[in-house]
């Protein structure tokens, strides 16, 4: 008889998902909330192949605990949350979402400099609140002919590129790693000095993931190469960004705006010092959910785990490939 594999899925994940793992007779989905205390959450690692995450941390000791354990999925990009030398030490494969919320992520980044730039929320209050005559008091300003720096030209970068060259503006690409020809070949201009760049950028759009290079990589010092008229969108992650020192530009006029969605802690603290400034806005770490972009996470993330299970795993999702050659029954 043949022993059913088991996976460890959040409640939180998409019905898409949970339908996609529902459909194979040989699987057993088990349900956990993702904010599970550890002691749970290492209980219920212990008998099963595989585990999905949202905002579960999965540490050694988590791992250590999971004897069983052959594959992790992310519903998502991101995986500083999750301890890749702990997984390639038992060859267990990280698997993300690739492209699956790229289209969103790009979405929200281009809602968020349209909100600022075009005072969408000082707009709407003036006509709820009846102050109709101070329409002109400050005004919009336009997307049209503005330079635009992107800091990281991955899945997302490269979307949110063409989003902002549709709206014919003048797109910089600043990513060490990415050919200075690719770059040209997305009809943007590469740059190989960024603080040389922030002067000329109206805008500063973030897409980079967070690593001991990029951690705090805009400071007080950084910031202050921008102009007064420029502003900042961080959509990647918290720790990128030094929130104290971008609460004092903004504050002091040294900058335009920011918008925000992902912070230094999550979630959020109310008396944050960002949340009182008006030139500012924020959301809880949501620009890469959507309807449509979780539905697509969901079945990527069970394909995923299943295909390192069924010894065929998808390469393309592996964040740590050096892990596959010690995986049990896989194809090279």
């Amino acid at each position: 008889m043949t022993t059913r594999k088991r996976l460890l899925l959040p409640v939180t994940m998409a019905r898409t998902g949970w339908d996609y793992v529902q459909g194979r007779d040989d699987v057993e989905a088990i349900a956990f909330t993702p904010s599970v205390p550890t002691p749970e959450f290492q209980a219920l690692l212990r008998d099963v192949d595989g585990v999905a995450l949202t905002s579960t941390p999965l540490r050694a000791a988590d791992i250590e605990a999971a004897p069983r354990l052959r594959a992790v999925g992310r519903i998502g990009v991101g995986y500083d949350a999750v301890d890749i030398p702990a997984l390639n030490r038992r060859g267990i494969p990280l698997m993300t979402c690739g492209t699956d919320n790229s289209p969103t992520v790009a979405e929200y980044a281009m809602f968020m400099m349209l909100t600022l730039c075009k005072r969408g929320a000082a707009m709407d209050a003036l006509v709820r609140q009846g102050r109709w005559t101070e329409r002109y008091t400050e005004l919009p300003t336009e997307l049209l002919g503005k330079t635009l720096l992107i800091v990281g030209f991955g899945r997302i970068g490269t979307r949110m590129a063409k989003r902002c060259l549709a709206m014919e503006m003048n797109v910089q690409v600043y990513d060490p790693y990415v050919p200075a020809g690719a770059v040209r070949a997305a009809g943007c201009t590469p740059v190989a000095d960024l603080d040389a760049a922030l002067p000329h950028a109206d805008f500063v759009t973030i897409h980079c993931p967070k690593t001991p290079e990029t951690k705090s990589m805009f400071g007080a010092a950084r910031l202050a190469r921008m102009t007064s008229s420029a502003r900042l969108i961080n959509t990647a992650r918290g720790g990128l960004v030094d929130e104290d020192a971008l609460y004092d530009a903004l504050a002091a006029g040294k900058l335009a705006g920011a918008g925000i969605d992902v912070f230094d802690r999550e979630p959020a603290l109310t008396d944050n010092p960002l949340f009182t400034l008006p030139n500012v806005i924020v959301s809880p770490h949501m620009a890469g959910n959507s309807r449509e972009s979780l539905d697509r996470a969901a079945v990527t993330t069970a394909r995923n785990l299943l295909s390192v299970l069924d010894g065929e795993p998808r390469r393309e999702y592996v964040v740590n490939p050096e892990a596959l050659g010690a995986v049990p029954g896989t194809r090279s």
